[in-house]
C-alpha cells in the first residue's frame, strides 16, 4: 500500500513540478504543488515517494 515509487523532476513551473515515474517511457507526468516537495529540488532531481512524503535521493 505505501510502497516506494521513484520519481525524476522533468520541469519545474512557477510553484508546481512535474514529474515522471522511473523506469517507465516517462511520458506520463505527475503535476505536484512545490510545498510538497523538497525545497532543494532542481529539474532532473531524483525523488522517492514513500509514506506519502517525497524525499530527494
Amino acid at each position: 500500500m505505501f510502497e516506494r515509487i521513484d520519481y525524476v523532476v522533468k520541469r519545474i513551473d512557477g510553484d508546481y513540478a512535474f514529474l515522471t515515474e522511473e523506469g517507465t517511457s516517462g511520458e506520463e507526468e505527475k503535476c505536484v504543488a512545490r510545498a510538497l516537495l523538497p525545497a532543494q529540488i532542481s529539474e532532473g532531481s531524483r525523488l522517492a515517494y514513500e509514506m506519502m512524503e517525497y524525499r530527494c535521493i
